[in-house]
């Protein structure tokens, strides 16, 4: 049986799609697209059941992709996505989103790319939105942060960035399940590596990013501490909408750094007319001693300065009850 059932869509009179894939073990996957959820860069999400016993739901992204033979071909990102879904799916990690598999089918000078990954209802954003006064308690901050450094440390442990960490990409299902997903820009680094500045939403963007300057891991955990403050704040810490307006507004909230720290490779030159000189000791006024001491941590303006996801996760906060 070939990987799709013939050009991998049954077309019946139905509104309802039924669709053939087969999984990780070889047996045939068939689902039944329910609704259209989402739109992304190169297709879209829908909101699927699974035919049969298990009748479980599922996310099935959908892309076209028009080859272009003289050119690269199937966009980079796109392959990264699948590749490193299907490297991370054998370990199972509860808290990265599990692709269930993948499939790809030439139609003519395009290129039909199906994901299957397990369903959650909602993303981090949503969730928040839904938060009514006074907002989260701290055991439930407490269980959010801990399960994305959890799935942030299994992805740093196996050489992988994220780079695009924000509410939208990470998913809360209705049990309180916490699961990092869109993977479209993550990669596998190693030393050195060139890594494209145009990334991580402006938002969640660290700043030696926005500076153009060499990053790893530590550009994750920056946003991870964005997010961080936002489940105090219910909104984002720091909404610059340009990028040099993003880094007035982190050097409002953390103060300017010293010139020894800017990074010597920024094409960007060190000023005074960034901001007013030296830290603040409380970002967030409403904040206990740990709670301001782990974020203050994510957000050092040194990437060498900036608490890794293994060490956050025992950090005071999360051990003293």
């Amino acid at each position: 049986m070939p990987h799709f059932a013939a050009d991998g869509l049954w077309r019946g009179g139905s509104s309802l799609q039924s669709e053939i894939i087969m999984d990780v073990c070889g047996e045939p996957l068939c689902y039944e697209l329910l609704a259209e959820v989402g739109k992304g860069s190169y297709g879209k999400v829908y909101k699927a059941r699974e035919a049969g016993g298990k009748r479980r739901l599922l996310a099935v992204k959908k892309f076209n992709v028009h080859v272009d033979t003289s050119e690269s071909g199937i966009p980079a990102a796109m392959i990264r996505e699948v590749a490193l879904l299907r490297r991370m799916m054998f370990f199972n990690h509860p808290n990265v989103i599990k692709l269930l598999d993948a499939s790809a089918v030439p139609d003519g000078r395009s290129l039909d790319l199906t994901l299957v990954l397990e369903y959650i209802d909602q993303d981090l954003s949503t969730y928040l939105s839904k938060v009514t006064a006074p907002g989260l308690s701290r055991d439930c901050i407490k269980d959010v942060m801990q399960q994305l450094l959890r799935g942030l440390d299994f992805l740093h442990t196996n050489m992988v960035l994220h780079r695009d960490l924000k509410p939208e990409n990470i998913l809360v299902s209705s049990r309180g399940e916490v699961k990092i997903a869109d993977f479209g820009l993550g990669r596998i680094y190693t030393f050195n590596i060139a890594l494209t500045p145009g990334v991580v939403t402006l938002w969640y963007r660290a700043p030696e990013v926005l500076l153009n300057s060499v990053y790893m891991s530590s550009v994750d955990m920056w946003s991870a501490g964005c997010i961080f403050a936002e489940l105090f704040l219910l909104r984002p810490l720091f909404r610059g909408y340009t990028e040099v307006q993003q880094l007035q507004k982190i050097f409002e909230g953390i103060g300017l750094p010293s010139e020894e720290d800017w990074p010597e490779d920024s094409p960007i030159s060190y000023s005074l007319s960034w901001g007013t000189k030296g830290s603040c000791k409380k970002l967030l006024l409403n904040l206990g001693p740990d709670e301001n001491d782990l974020l203050s941590q994510c957000l050092a303006f040194r990437p060498s300065s900036r608490i890794s996801a293994a060490k956050a996760l025992v950090h005071p906060f999360f051990m003293k009850h």
